[in-house]
């Protein structure tokens, strides 16, 4: 039962979503039909309704935010995010989208540590391998424990052995499991004994909904702690990249000489005060999360999926027959007009799983709608001849 269009390897497919074209291309789609993606992890409700006006008024005359160098210290921005996370100024660095914060963390154990090497808690965001590759470094991958990837402390432990830089996802992309506070900071205490920097790439961490889960309080007994952080997701802004990184004013400074000057525009910086400050949009989106996310989760129950857990903003699911039919889906959806998110490209699920977006009510319903009739047509008798 497997279609035609998987014969290429993992490298030959999109690594993020909100790409389309190459999927449609190769199952012999039209490139301009209509589609829902549902394989781009990004808040619904956003960007926020002020967004355009805000812009539009930075962009004019003399005092446009685009005709000036942006502060180089990013000062009012990184001053707004300390105080939202209730760090200093110091412990704050400014970054390109939380993309720019993963390489940096990669660059400055590249400087530390030279030929130390790297591991990598998978199945995982691609963007941690390609980071650790542009610098040369050795990786390890260590492995979310089956069959409900949850973390085995002390085996991610022992699976370091020479690695002094762990990668770690939280909520994971793709699983949407996230690891618990007291898991991070067992995790913490046997990285220490072992001189191992802990990056936590938590860029679907609002999210969670849990404050009682929060890491940022970690970083006062933790210099070996690095928190990564994005805007992209929350507010909708992947365009215009922006997000942040979190850890001791030594290490902060230290990956700061890492840093292209100026690597984050104006426009983006000066964005950093009014989204914060912006609690309507936050608590409409606490409320659109409460409401669907366990709506849309029944619903991919009731269909006879298999469902992940999710303390994120998507869903990893898969087909009770297994890997082949899982894979069916993925075309099946596509001619239905709905995209989701393969997961070839990601180790140790080798396509046998797919990620499915969280959006409103109108679009999780097609999505239902869509997976439904999918199922059926693939239950047909006919369907595996």
């Amino acid at each position: 039962m497997s279609p035609e269009g998987f014969g290429m390897t993992s490298d030959d497919w999109p690594l993020h979503g909100g790409r389309p074209g190459p999927l449609l291309a190769r199952f012999g789609l039209e490139d301009d039909m209509p589609l829902l993606d549902a394989s781009a992890n990004l808040n619904p409700l956003g960007p926020p309704a002020w967004l355009a006006g805000w812009l539009a008024k930075r962009l004019q005359g003399e005092a446009s935010e685009a005709a000036r160098y942006p502060d180089p210290d990013y000062r009012e921005a990184r001053e707004a995010i300390a105080a939202h996370e209730r760090v200093a100024p110091e412990q704050v660095l400014l970054t390109n989208g939380g993309a720019e914060a993963i390489f940096l963390a990669a660059a400055l154990h590249a400087r530390e540590r030279p030929g130390a090497p790297a591991a990598i808690v998978q199945p995982t965001f691609a963007e941690y391998a390609r980071a650790c590759a542009a610098q040369g470094l050795p990786v390890r991958s260590l492995r979310l424990a089956s069959p409900d990837f949850h973390l085995d402390v002390e085996a991610i432990s022992a699976g370091l052995e020479e690695a002094r830089l762990l990668f770690l996802c939280r909520p994971n992309n793709p699983t949407a499991t996230l690891v618990p506070r007291a898991d991070v900071e067992r995790l913490l205490a046997l990285t220490a004994a072992r001189g191992c920097r802990l990056v936590v790439d938590e860029a679907f961490v609002d999210f969670i909904g849990d404050d009682s889960e929060a890491l940022t309080p970690l970083l006062a007994d933790h210099s070996h702690l690095v928190l990564l952080r994005s805007l992209t997701k929350h507010f909708t802004l992947p365009g215009l990249r922006l997000g942040y990184l979190l850890a001791g004013a030594e290490t902060v400074a230290a990956a700061r000489a890492c840093q292209p000057a100026w690597s984050v525009n104006g426009l983006a910086a000066a964005l950093v005060v009014p989204l914060l400050a912006d609690r309507d949009f936050a608590r409409r989106t606490e409320a659109w999360l409460a409401a669907e996310r366990p709506r849309l989760a029944a619903g991919l129950r009731a269909l006879g999926l298999q469902v992940v857990p999710s303390r994120a903003n998507f869903f990893l699911v898969r087909h009770p027959a297994g890997r082949s039919a899982t894979r069916c889906l993925l075309p099946a959806l596509l001619r239905r007009g709905v995209l989701v998110r393969h997961t070839e490209s990601f180790a140790g699920l080798d396509g046998g799983w797919l990620r499915l977006a969280l959006s409103d009510a109108a679009a999780n319903d097609r999505l239902l709608a869509a997976l439904g009739a999918a199922m059926a047509d693939m239950a047909r008798p006919e369907a595996g001849r």
